[in-house]
C-alpha cells in the first residue's frame, strides 16, 4: 500500500524524494534527522495509534503538514484528526489524482477536506455531540472498531501489537464509558454505529 501510494505522489507531483516509514517510531526519527514537506500518516500504526503519533509530530514539528490516510469512514476519525492537528484527513479509497490533490493544498499550508468532513465538521461546530462512543479516546476508539467487526481480543492485541491483557483492559473501559454489559452488547453498538473495522 505504501508503495502504491509513493508512486501516485512521485508521479503527481514529481517530488525529489519520498520516504516510508512502517511505524510510528520510525516516523518520529525520520523526521528527527531529516526535513520533509508533507507527512501522509495512517491512523492505524502496530504499537502506538496513528493518531498519538500525529500528536507527537505536531508537538516537535507545530509547523509540518499531515494528511491522516485511514480505511475508517471520516465519521470515525476526521474530526479527530483534525483537532489533533492534521491538515486533512482521506480515506484509502479515493482516487489517485485527489490524493496529488491533497498533498499540493496541504504543502501551500491550506486544509484539505472531502465534502463529508466538511459536513461533518459544520455540524459538529453547529451542536455538540451527544454520542457516548465521543468520549472513548483515540486507542479505545480503535479497540472498539476491531472488537465490533467480530474480532478477538488476541487478534486485536496481536494487530495493534498489544498485550492481551491491554486489550482487556480497553474493553473494560469501553464497556464502562458505553454503559454496556458484555462483549455482544459492545458488537451491536459498533455494527448500529458505523464503528465496525
Amino acid at each position: 500500500m505504501r508503495q502504491g501510494l509513493a508512486r501516485i505522489i512521485q508521479n503527481g507531483l514529481e517530488v525529489a524524494q519520498i520516504r516510508e516509514a512502517d511505524s510510528g517510531a520510525m516516523l518520529l526519527a525520520l523526521l528527527r534527522h531529516q526535513s520533509s514537506d508533507v507527512v501522509l500518516l495512517d491512523v492505524t500504526l502496530p504499537g502506538r495509534s496513528g493518531l498519538d503519533v500525529l500528536r507527537q509530530v505536531k508537538h516537535e514539528r507545530p509547523r509540518m503538514p499531515v494528511l491522516v490516510l485511514s480505511v475508517h469512514p471520516a465519521e470515525q476519525y476526521a474530526l479527530r484528526a483534525l483537532r489533533a492537528g492534521a491538515a486533512g484527513y482521506l480515506t484509502k479509497d479515493l482516487a489517485a489524482d485527489e490524493l496529488v490533490n491533497a498533498v499540493r493544498l496541504v504543502v501551500r499550508g491550506e486544509r484539505y477536506l472531502t465534502p463529508a468532513v466538511a459536513r461533518q465538521l459544520a455540524d459538529a461546530l453547529d451542536k455538540p455531540s451527544a454520542k457516548p462512543h465521543d468520549e472513548l479516546s483515540d486507542r479505545e476508539l480503535q479497540v472498539l472498531s476491531l472488537l465490533g467487526a467480530g474480532k478477538r481480543m488476541r487478534q486485536v492485541a496481536e494487530e495493534l501489537c498489544l498485550s492481551y491483557n491491554t486489550i482487556s483492559t480497553y474493553r473494560s473501559r469501553i464497556l464502562t464509558k458505553l454503559s454496556l454489559n458484555t462483549s455482544t452488547q459492545l458488537v451491536r453498538y459498533a455494527l448500529r454505529h458505523g464503528l465496525a473495522d
